[in-house]
């Protein structure tokens, strides 16, 4: 079974790393990094420039999908669907 985020589909054996982040903008020009999300909530907050939210899928060290949402909301909606994919995948579903 796949698992698909937005409208693309990962096999879940190819995945190396799954993890949310909160994307802020790093101060030079339009460039982003990612942060932890309970960096940017507990010492980032009013700090930061905060671009908005993503899912990243590592499939290798060059291999690397990144989903953006505009808010942490929308984010978490995104990793519930992924994460009742998994478990219908563990249960044999």
């Amino acid at each position: 079974m796949l698992i698909k985020i937005d409208d693309i589909e990962f096999d879940p054996k190819d995945i190396k790393q799954l993890y949310p982040a909160a994307v802020i903008r790093t101060g030079e020009g339009d460039e982003t990094t990612q942060v932890s999300m309970k960096w940017v909530e507990n010492e980032g907050k009013g700090k930061v420039d905060l671009v908005g939210y993503a899912i990243y899928v590592h499939l290798g060290e060059d291999d690397i999908h990144e989903f953006m949402y505009d808010t942490k909301e929308e984010m978490d909606a995104v990793s519930a669907k992924i994460a009742e994919q998994i478990k219908q995948r563990r249960d044999g579903q």
